[in-house]
Formats: structure tokens, sequence, C-alpha cells
């Protein structure tokens, strides 16, 4: 007998998803609560775990499809034998040969591939480069196994080439010259939830908003000593390492309190001040960036930010996050620097009315109070703001706050 596979409770007020990739396929032996499908909502991509051992059945509907709470999706048959698979033989031979009519799209750069959650969860756990792996699925596509098995070749591929039957031998196509030829492609794929999502969210703040950004720079000697000077008692203590972030969303609760109007929103005709403080923190996670948020971090010290931001990072990376994770924030604080940025000019977060820009430390040349010029590492802050809420002075102020806590962290323990 079979059992039905249904799309689980999403989170509140959230109705539908898309399936972005099925990780088991008919015939396959499931474990109960094994991941067989991943789902994509607004926020975040999670898997569907399968309700008991068995079978993996036909699948009901197609990668790309939007599906309802509750709806059936597959079904698990009982036992693992052969008639069990049997009954599933045409739909995995369907899949079979759809993966052996599908061209392989291995010369496109790393950067071109469209890669589910899952699979790029896997390389990026991996470190490989997923231009290098043969991929078996749909329109050359990559999937977990395909990962799998190149990592455990070693990385060369040829326990992959070898799987998929690929003649090693097969002539490669000279490259066009001047780019020209029959090698040039395009390939259309359809935006995931959370892309749309974001699309969608980023223009309505700039359709809504009145966005102004406004920049200043910050001294970071100060902050670098004190967590080379501590950062071995603070890992030991803690067990978790002292980071930058930890001294900017300390820096930044104290001066949202000194500007409140930065910490607030907009309501209809009315203004919203907050008297705690949510932190929504950028963390890069395999299908986009998410933004969970750090809650009443204005009553938390440097070893709690330090241990949430990091349990977001890791959760980020292996898809547990939650929509109860990602929901609220008062306050946005975004770190390019991580990815090489000297300077940007962030987005705010509706209904939020500011979003602070940390980008990458780099020596620069200062004139010092004596007149001496010295190298110091600097960086950049940005502060974009809806202007319709938060003047100008506040905005100043509020940049002008913070590069006062980092360059002089006493300020953080005495709450000035």
């Amino acid at each position: 007998m079979a059992t039905e596979v249904k799309v689980p409770v999403l989170g509140e007020s959230i109705t539908e998803a898309t399936l972005g990739e099925w990780l088991k396929q008919p015939g396959d032996a499931v474990a109960m609560d094994e991941p067989i499908a991943s789902l994509e909502t607004d926020k975040v991509a999670l898997e569907v775990p399968a309700p008991e051992a068995g079978v993996m059945g036909a699948h009901s509907v197609a990668v790309g499809d939007t599906v309802e709470v509750g709806a059936v999706i597959a079904t698990i048959e009982a036992g693992g034998g052969s008639a069990t698979k049997s009954a599933t033989k045409t739909a995995a031979k369907a899949a079979v040969d759809a993966a052996k009519a599908a061209p392989v799209a291995n010369d496109e750069p790393a950067s071109s591939i469209t890669l589910s959650p899952a699979v790029r969860r896997l390389v990026l756990e991996h470190g490989v480069d997923p231009s290098k792996i043969v991929g078996s699925g749909k329109d050359g596509r990559l999937t977990k196994d395909d990962v799998e098995q190149y990592v455990k070749s070693g990385g060369t591929g040829d326990e992959v080439l070898a799987k998929k039957g690929e003649a090693s031998s097969a002539p490669i196509p000279s490259p066009a010259v001047n780019g020209a030829g029959d090698n040039r492609g395009e390939e259309r794929v359809r935006m995931t939830r959370l892309r749309q999502t974001v699309a969608k969210r980023l223009k309505s703040a700039q359709d809504t908003a009145a966005l102004l950004t406004t920049f200043n720079d910050v001294d970071m000697t100060a902050v670098i000593e004190t967590r080379k000077k501590y950062k071995e008692l603070f890992a030991k203590k803690h067990g978790v390492k002292l980071g930058f972030m930890g001294f900017f969303a300390k820096a930044a609760c104290l001066a949202l309190k000194d500007v409140p109007a930065v910490n607030a929103q907009i309501d209809g005709e009315e203004i919203v001040y907050h008297d705690y403080v949510d932190i929504s923190v950028a963390v890069s996670a395999p299908n986009g960036l998410v933004v969970p948020v750090i809650r009443n971090a204005e009553q938390m010290g440097f070893a709690t930010i330090e241990n949430t931001i990091g349990d977001f990072g890791k959760r980020a990376k292996d898809g547990s996050l939650t929509m109860a994770d990602m929901k609220g924030g008062t306050f946005t604080i975004s770190n390019g620097g991580v990815f090489g940025s000297l300077m940007s000019t962030p987005i705010i977060n509706p209904p939020q009315s500011a979003v602070l820009g940390l980008h990458r430390i780099e020596q620069r040349p200062v004139v010092m109070p004596d007149g001496s010029i010295e190298a110091r590492p600097m960086m950049y802050l940005a502060l974009s703001y809806d202007h319709r809420l938060i003047d100008g002075r506040e905005a100043v102020t509020f940049l002008v706050r913070i590069k006062e806590a980092i360059e002089d962290p006493t300020r953080l323990l005495i709450d000035l």
C-alpha cells in the first residue's frame, strides 16, 4: 500500500511553494524522515522528509511546479523488494532516459551554472568547481549524486564519467574564433520564488521609500587590536570567535538608542518607534542571501551575538533556517566587505527604514591629529535610509555614533 507524500506546513501566511528538486527518483530506497524533495518558498528552501521507509513511488509534480500546502506530490511504496521497484519501473526508466538524452553542459563557467539549493550546498561544503562535473539531470543539470560521485573519485571525474557512460576519447570541439560559431548558447531558467520575492521587495522599496545614502569612514585599529588581544581568551571562555559583527551590532544598538528614528518605521500615517532592537543580518545561503533576525540585540553581550550569528551562518548553509528566523527585524546590517566590496549603497528591507552597509578593510593614508601621515586600516560605512522618516542630520549623527564606538570600543562597555 502506498503512502502519500504531502507538502508540509510552510509557516505563517505561507500557502504555497515551488518544487525545487527531487532528491529521490522513482525506485530509490527511502529511509523514514530522509529528504526526498526540496521546496522553495518566498524566503527559504526546505526539504520534504519521507513519512515512512520504503521505495520512492511516482512523482505527482515536476520541478518548477507550484504546490500548495497539503497537496500530494508523490508516494512511498511499502517494502523494498523487486516487486515494489517493478511498480515504479516505468517512471524510473523515463528519468534515466531523460538523463542520457540530456546535453552535457560541462564547458560553462561555474558562475553560469544553475544549481538547486541541495546541490549548491554540497558544492560549497566540498569546495569543488561545478563546471568540472558532468551533469546527469535534465538539460545537463547537476544532481547531488553527480557531486558526491565526483568527490569520491578524488575530484578527477573518472568515476562520474564511467557512471554516465561518457567516452573519454570523445573529441573536444575547438573553440570558435573570436567567440563566434556554434558554441554560443543561451539558457532560460525560471526565477526561484526567493529571487522573485527579493526582486519585488527591493523594487517596492525603491518605488515607495525616499531612499538616500550617507557615508562615513572608520579607523578599525582599536577593534583589530582588541580582537587580537582577547580572541584566544574569548574563544576559550565562550566557544566562539570574536568577530567584527559583534562590535558593529553593539555599536548599532547604542546609536539606535540615541537616534530612535533610524530604528522606527512608517505605518500608514503613523510612525512606529521600537524600544527594542531586532537586527536583521544578511548571511549567504546556497540559494542566495537570507536575512535572519537577532532579536533583542540590545540585551545581548558580545558572546551571545557572535553565537547567534554563527548559528545563523551554519543553518543558512545547510538550509535549516525557518520562516520564524527571518520574521520581523527593525534594522539591518549588511557586510559586503566579506565579498571584497569597497563601497555600496544598500537598499532598505521594508518596512524597516534603514540599513547599515559594512565594507572591506584596507590600509589607507590618514592625516593624524599631530599632522603626521600614517597607514591605517580603514573601512567605509554606508547608511541607506528612508528620507520620509529620517532627516539627514539624524543619519549623519547615527554614523558618527557608530564611528565613535568602533574607534573607541570602551564606549561599548560604559554605554556612551
